[in-house]
This record gives C-alpha cells, sequence and structure tokens, in this order.
C-alpha cells in the first residue's frame, strides 16, 4: 500500500492531485525562500533597533492592541447577537459586519473619510478631527480587525450547550448575569483566540491606515507603512522588518493551530 494511504481511514490520492497540490505548494512557498534568502541576516539587529523601526513599533502595539481590546468589546456583544436573537434584518446585520473582511481595505479607509472625516457624516456632525491622528489609525485597524472576532465568538455561541444557561435561569439568574457568569466563561478559548486573530489582523493592517490616517512617523506610521516607505529608500530594512512580520504571524498561526486542525 502507498505510503499516501497508510493511515487508517485514509483514501488513495490520485497522481495527478498530488502534483497539483506539489506545485501549490511551492507556489506559496517560493516566495518565503526568497524572502529568507535574501534577508540580511549579518546586520539584521542593527536594523530591526533603528530608531525609525522603534518608533513604528511602538506605534504598531498602540495600534493593534487597541485595535483588538475595542474589537472585543464591541464584537462580543455583536456575536452574542447574531447567534442567539432572531430579528428582521439580521442577515443584513451580519453582512454590514463582515464586509470588511472582502472590501479591499482602501476603499475602507475611502468610506472612513466619508464618515469620520472632518467634512464627513459623523465628524462634520460632531466636529471631530480623525484623519491622520493615531485615534484614527486604531479605528481603522478596528474597523478591518473586528469581523474575525465577531466570526470566531459567533460559531463559539451557536455551539455551546444552551442547558449551562437554561439552568442558570432556573435558580433566578438574570440575562446580563448569565451572560457574564456562564456563557463567557464557556466560550473564553474563542475570545481569546479571536483577540488574537484581530490583533494579528490589525498588526498588519495597511490600506485603510494610510487612507484614512496617512503615513505619519511616530503617529500613525505602522510596521506595514514602514515597509512600504522602507523598500524604496532602504531594502535591506524593509527586508528586516518583513522578516519580523513574517515571524508574528508564524506566531499566531502556530499558537492558534489546534483551533483549525485537531490533533489525532
Amino acid at each position: 500500500m502507498s505510503k499516501w494511504s497508510r493511515r487508517r481511514g485514509a483514501q488513495p490520492i490520485p497522481l495527478l492531485i498530488r502534483i497539483m497540490a506539489g506545485l501549490g505548494l511551492l507556489l506559496l512557498l517560493i516566495p518565503l525562500a526568497g524572502l529568507l534568502l535574501a534577508a540580511p541576516w549579518s546586520n539584521l539587529a542593527e536594523l530591526l533597533t533603528d530608531e525609525d523601526t522603534l518608533e513604528a513599533v511602538r506605534v504598531s502595539l498602540i495600534v493593534s492592541v487597541s485595535a483588538a481590546i475595542l474589537s472585543t468589546l464591541f464584537g462580543v456583544p455583536i456575536a452574542f447577537v447574531l447567534a442567539r436573537a432572531n430579528f428582521p434584518g439580521k442577515s443584513l446585520l451580519r453582512t454590514v459586519v463582515t464586509v470588511p473582511l472582502v472590501l479591499p481595505p482602501v476603499v475602507t479607509g475611502v468610506a472612513m473619510l466619508y464618515g469620520f472625516g472632518r467634512r464627513g457624516l459623523i465628524g462634520r456632525t460632531l466636529g471631530l478631527e480623525l484623519p491622520f491622528t493615531t485615534v484614527g489609525a486604531v479605528l481603522a485597524a478596528t474597523i478591518v480587525a473586528m469581523p474575525f472576532l465577531v466570526l470566531s465568538v459567533e460559531g463559539a455561541l451557536r455551539n455551546t450547550d444552551p442547558r449551562f444557561e437554561q439552568m442558570a435561569a432556573s435558580l433566578g439568574a438574570r440575562p446580563l448575569a448569565r451572560w457574564l457568569t456562564v456563557t463567557l466563561p464557556m466560550i473564553r478559548p474563542s475570545i481569546l483566540a479571536g483577540m488574537v486573530l484581530a490583533w494579528a489582523r490589525a498588526l498588519g493592517e495597511f490600506g485603510a491606515t494610510i487612507t484614512f490616517a496617512g503615513n505619519l512617523p511616530g503617529v500613525t506610521q505602522t510596521l506595514p507603512l514602514k515597509i512600504s516607505l522602507a523598500f524604496e529608500q532602504k531594502p535591506e530594512q524593509a527586508l528586516a522588518l518583513s522578516l519580523l512580520m513574517l515571524a508574528v504571524a508564524l506566531a499566531v498561526l502556530v499558537a492558534l493551530r489546534d483551533r483549525w486542525v485537531p490533533r489525532r
């Protein structure tokens, strides 16, 4: 028996499918290999500890952590409503929540200018000046990152056993108390996973941020924006920062691997 089908329950894989899978893997691996081979390993530490780089790291951490927190504060209640409530327009609400997943980030940034800009819907009404500020960068990152948390938590809520909440209700627990003491503890792993996903997405955000908040060093210039600028001026620094972002992405995937790939 072929080694491709030795595992119990495994089905034989046709040669053509194996070849296509191998070509697909090469398509994914070649850019990573090129990045690793071109990386300036000899002066990597120096490039990553450059003053401008550290400033971009600081802004990135502020923006991504703040976005993850805001995504959690607003995303968990949204997920609860989508998973448990029935009301007219629920499908529309889910579409609004998930549209940033498929909308080009630069389009999100343009929409934010007309929504939160000085002459936008909210900015004009409340006199807000969010564009080209750190708060604006946080807002942009939150909008593109929140759907990841909402989908993660909504899926977990749909798979929880409602009998525990019903038992708490029979003991006299109010709805908010049941949500805080029963529901949230049951879905804590999914909330944490969603927070990590939202943080990683916010850390890598580019299009919405540069469109709405600009690329101001020390204010809105995050690591992806720094990489874009450095690629034209200091290619070695761009490579070093790309390696840093790759390491973060791999760390997130390894940390959450059991969420999508169950152990056998």
